[in-house]
Order: C-alpha cells, then structure tokens, then sequence
C-alpha cells in the first residue's frame, strides 16, 4: 500500500509539472490530453515497477532497464516533438542563462530544439565568448535552423554575464535587478540573480528568485535543478526529489537532475536510492568530481568506509583542487588510523581553503586521535581565534585539555559548548562529569540533573547522575538513578556501580547479588571478582551487615 501511495504522488506530481509546459505551447487540445494522461498512466507503471523490483533486482536487473529504457524514449520523443511550436531563443535569454551559470548541455539542448532569433554576428560571437561560452555553443548556434535579425543582445547583460563568468556577482547582480524593473516576468533574469544569490550562499533569496523563473518559464529544466538543490541545503530531500523528478520528465538524460535526486535520496537518508541516483548521473556524465566525493559522503554515512576513501580518490583525480574531498579524505582516513596520510591529506587542504574552518577542526581531531594532544590544541586554538563564532569543536578542545589534567580549561571549553548548543544532553553530561573530576560535586549534579532531564532514556546520564549524588551523599537519590541505568541498559558497570552504592547504603546481600550479576556479564574484569571476593569475606567475619 505505501509503495502504491508515494507512485500515485509520483505520478500526480509529474503530472503537474508537465501540464504548463504543454499549454504554454500551440499544440492541439486532445493531443494535450492524449500526452497527458499516457505520461500519467506511464508514470505511475514506471514507479511501480521500480518500488516493487528495488530490493530484488536493484539496477541490474532486465525488466528494470527496459522500464526505463521505454519510459526514456517516451518521455524524450514527445516533448522534443512539442519543442518545435517554442518560441526560438533570443540573446537575451541566452545571456541570462549563461550568467546564470546554465550548464552547457542544457544551453545546447535549447538552442538545437528552439533556434535562435538574433544574428551570430562577429561582436556577438565575441561577447559571447568572454561571458564564457564554449566553442561547442558557438558552432550549434552558428547551425541553428532560425538564425534572423532579430534581437539583440543588451550591452548591459553582456556585461552581467561576463562579470557573474569572473565571480563578480555583485556588480552582475546589479545589471540585472535594474533590467528586472522594466521586464519583471523574465524568467531567464530571475534565473541569474538566484545564481548570483546562490554563489554568495544566500540561500534565502535564491530559492525567491528561482521560485520566481519557475514560475515565468516552467519548462525550464535546470530551473528545477537549481530548486532542487537548494531544498537539499534546507535538508528537505522530499522537495528536493520532487523538483529533481520534475526536471527529470522534460528531460531524462539530465545528469544534473540525477545528481539532485540523489541529494535529496541521500538527505532522507535512503543510501541505496541515492547511490544509484549517482549511478544514473555519472553514466551521463562519467567525470564529474562533485558526484564522486557525494557518492563519497553517502558511503561514509552507511559506514563503508572503503568504498567512501575509494569515490574520494576518484573525485581528486578528476579535481585535484577540490578541498572539501581532501578535508573528508583526510577526517575518514584519520578515523581508520592512516594518521600520516590523513595529515598530509588535511594539511593539503588547508592550504586550498586556508580560512575553512572544518578543516582546522578535522585536522585537529586526528592529531588527537595520534596521541599529539599539543598539536590539536594548537589547531583547535587558531580555529578559534579565526573563527569565533564557529559552532564546532569546543567540546573536543575539551577533551584534548582534559587529556592533559587541565580540567578548568576543559570545563571552559565545555561550556562554551553547551552555550552554543544548550538542548545536547551529552554536552551536559560531559560538563558534569568534568566537574566532578575537578571535584566540584555541587556544579556537577547541577549538570547532570539538566543531562537526564533533557534524555531522560540516557543510560549513561543516569550513570553518571548517580556518581555524582553518591559522592554528593545523597544515597537514595544516587540509588535510584544507578537502577534506572541498569533498566535501561544492564551492563557490568552499571551493575557494578549499583553494588557500590547497595554497599554504602549497607545493604551488603543486595550489594552482593549486583556485584555477582558484574562478574557474570564480564568475568575478564578482575576488579570485579576482587570486590566480590571482598565483600564476601567481610561478610562471613560479621563486619557487614
């Protein structure tokens, strides 16, 4: 039932998306309704399909590929047939995509199903270069079917696309809000100021300009892309599929729209959708290194740590200068032990993003798990002295300190955490048992009473709530939250750390069944047979009750 649900809303949405596509166009009502309700009923088989054979025959199997395989050709060949009834692309558009950083395959695709409404002239061949177009472009324009004296290119959006081509955004986006007040409806304008927006990490209004093109031009695929991908930065993967699918149906060998439903899969944690996702796209589009270090991080978070080390390689040899594959290369090779390598690794992606602050961070943490406990203070040190309001790291720098008996700068770090993250009941947690190493009883089961209350499911908050009322003398308080613990998680320790407060408490009988129950969860731990051995002895001379 559940799988026939999401193929309906599947269906339904695909259904939508295409609708204004085909009414913007000229062709005939009944074959509007033909397409449609074909495109529904394939749809809706299609998704079914793949629901029902996923766990069996994953993307191998026959029936699968003919699935798609026929679903591809039927959702190519009709709206290509609906294309040629589109109005031809004018320079403007043509500018404004580009300066929106449109890839070349769906500047292509355009121009070859729509032509073109303006003359390839010599000054516009050059304009069109320096905003960065390939020669690929030029010669597919200079072949379209629709070459006319039509329009012409704005002097001022060439400009706009060559500065976004340099990273000049401000000043491109200037260009182009003041070509928005006299033509507020354009799409492919709405489209290059989310772009702008976009590379400045502006999310926010990057998803109110892409909203905005959408709406101007709907069969624009890669408009889709770009929301779809901002939905993934917002952790929305069901938005993000959903716009992902949208672009896939105007067109389905779109190797971006792959890349963003495999985002949006990865974001609602469904590993395997997501790396076939990367499958389909990297089959389009074989050396794309963002796929390979996403394919990367999905396999990290599965815990296939091999096959994540292996797809980070792949994305470096395809670009040996992308940092982030490097920092994450280096963070997962640390977490293996590789502690030579991970620096190396780390210290080269320092030197790519010098002001990167997770990279201080990943460093840091792998000259902790080394044992150079100076080395990730020092890192952590200058994290933060560049970066004070980074959110990250307070709590290992913590740790490092404590690694070093240096439990009042610990205690510092640590609540430096918790005020940046105050709901985190291991923050807590870690802060009173701090305290209590640095003796301070009083603060500590303040801590841990706020670690229970905010997980009260923590056995280790009990635990370590129980220590503290023990060493406080709040014995019957201390009691109860050691037997919480073993309820919620009846281990050696806990066992043991009950028999201990039984003892304090005298009741040695009951000390001596807990501390029994220890030695029998794990009879490698001498201690525990040295208490018991103990506390039977005591009790056989009459110096117990």
């Amino acid at each position: 039932m559940r799988h026939s649900i999401q193929a309906s809303t599947r269906c339904l949405s695909l259904h939508l998306a295409c609708a204004p596509y085909l009414c913007t166009t000229s062709v005939p009502f009944p074959a509007i309704i033909y397409y449609l309700g074909y495109l529904a009923q394939s749809t809706c088989t299609f998704y079914f399909e793949v629901n029902q054979l996923a766990h069996a025959s994953r993307i191998g199997s026959p029936t699968l590929r003919k699935a798609l395989v026929v679903f591809g050709l039927f959702l190519s060949a009709v709206p290509l047939s609906v294309a040629e009834n589109r109005a031809p692309v004018n320079c403007t558009h043509l500018m404004a995509w580009m300066a929106g950083g449109a890839s070349d395959r769906i500047l292509l695709n355009s121009i070859k199903t729509r032509g073109i409404d303006f003359a390839l002239t010599p000054r516009t061949t050059n304009q069109l270069l320096a905003a960065g177009t390939t020669q690929e472009t030029i010669r597919a324009l200079r072949n379209s079917q629709r070459k006319t004296s039509g329009s012409s290119c704005p002097s001022t959006l060439v400009q706009a696309a060559i500065d976004s081509h340099n990273k000049q955004f401000d000043s491109a986006e200037q260009i182009v809000n003041s070509l928005l007040e006299t033509d507020s409806n354009n799409g492919a304008l709405h489209f290059a100021l989310g772009y702008f927006d976009q590379q400045q990490g502006d999310w926010d209004n990057a998803f109110d300009e892409y909203t905005a093109s959408e709406k101007a031009e709907p069969d624009f695929a890669e408009v889709h892309d770009r929301l779809a991908l901002v939905f993934y930065q917002g952790d929305d993967g069901d938005n993000a599929i959903s716009e992902a699918r949208t672009a896939l149906s105007m067109d389905f060998d779109d190797p971006v729209a792959y890349r963003m439903l495999a985002l949006g899969h990865y974001v609602n944690e469904q590993y395997d959708a997501a790396t076939n996702a990367f499958k389909e796209a990297l089959t389009r589009d074989p050396k794309n290194a963002d796929v390979y270090y996403e394919m990367g991080l999905v396999a990290r978070d599965e815990g296939l740590n091999d096959r994540a080390v292996e797809s980070f390689r792949a994305s470096l040899e395809l670009n040996p200068n992308r940092w982030e594959a490097r920092s994450s290369l280096g963070a997962l090779l640390g977490q293996e032990k590789h502690f030579t390598e991970a620096i190396a690794e780390l210290n080269q992606a320092k030197a790519l993003a010098p002001n990167e602050p997770s990279i201080r961070e990943n460093l840091a943490n792998v000259y902790f798990g080394k044992g150079d406990i100076d080395k990730a203070i020092a890192e952590y040190r200058e994290l933060f002295r560049l970066n004070p309001n980074w959110r990250h790291g307070h709590d290992s720098l913590a740790r490092a300190y404590m690694a070093k008996d240096e439990y009042s700068s610990a205690i510092d770090e640590m609540k430096l955490a918790i005020e940046q993250d105050p709901a985190n009941a291991g923050k807590h947690r870690a802060l009173g048992e701090l305290l209590l190493a640095a003796n301070q009883q009083a603060s500590a089961v303040r801590e841990l009473r706020i670690a229970v209350e905010l997980d009260p499911n923590s056995a280790a908050s009990h635990y370590s709530f129980g220590t503290g009322l023990l060493e406080s003398d709040q014995l019957p308080a201390a009691l109860a939250e050691f037997q919480e613990a073993v309820r919620l998680e009846p281990s050696a320790e806990h066992h043991y750390a009950l028999a201990a407060c039984l003892m304090n408490m005298g009741r040695d009988r009951e000390a001596l069944a807990e501390m029994q129950t220890a030695v029998r969860l794990d009879p490698a731990k001498q201690l525990y047979h040295a208490r018991a051995e103990e506390l039977i002895r005591l009790m056989g001379s009459g110096a117990t009750q």
